[in-house]
């Protein structure tokens, strides 16, 4: 098992994280190469496939939440879901082969709910950024 998959509980197809680049109290910064045979450019404009606005988003949120983990801030055998998405603007189109680096800042962080904003890049260009709510709860 690799380290993102201890830290997360998303598996291929929809783990969008390949690397925790860097993690502190205020924020993470992770890095996922969109591959070529990513199972949504079949059918997501395949002409001209780029990736969906809402799997940018759910990439920075995954970073985030690995990075909550990896400080241990979240507890054994709890779970984020998405429970709000706003202030989002996509910037950019990331296309098959490129590298999204996510930098994301805890903006609030309890044990039942978690706010973070984030920026997504492909190089230096700004290709999206969101802020987020995640609601946290335990393992069934």
């Amino acid at each position: 098992m690799t380290e993102i998959e201890m830290l997360l509980p998303h598996r291929k197809p929809f783990l969008f994280v390949d690397e925790i680049v860097s993690v502190d109290a205020e924020r993470v910064v992770a890095r996922y190469l969109f591959r070529g045979d990513e199972f949504f450019f079949a059918g997501h404009f395949p002409a001209y496939p780029v990736v969906p606005g809402v799997l940018l988003v759910e990439t920075m949120a995954q970073a985030g939440g690995a990075g909550l983990r990896k400080r241990g801030v979240l507890g054994e055998g709890a779970l984020f879901f998405l429970a709000a998405v706003d202030k989002v603007k996509l910037r950019r189109q990331v296309r098959p082969g490129e590298e999204l680096r996510s930098e994301v800042r805890n903006l609030r962080v309890s044990p039942r709910m978690i706010r973070q904003a984030g920026r997504a890049f492909v190089g230096d260009t700004l290709a999206c950024e969101a802020e987020w709510l995640c609601l946290v709860q335990k393992e069934a």
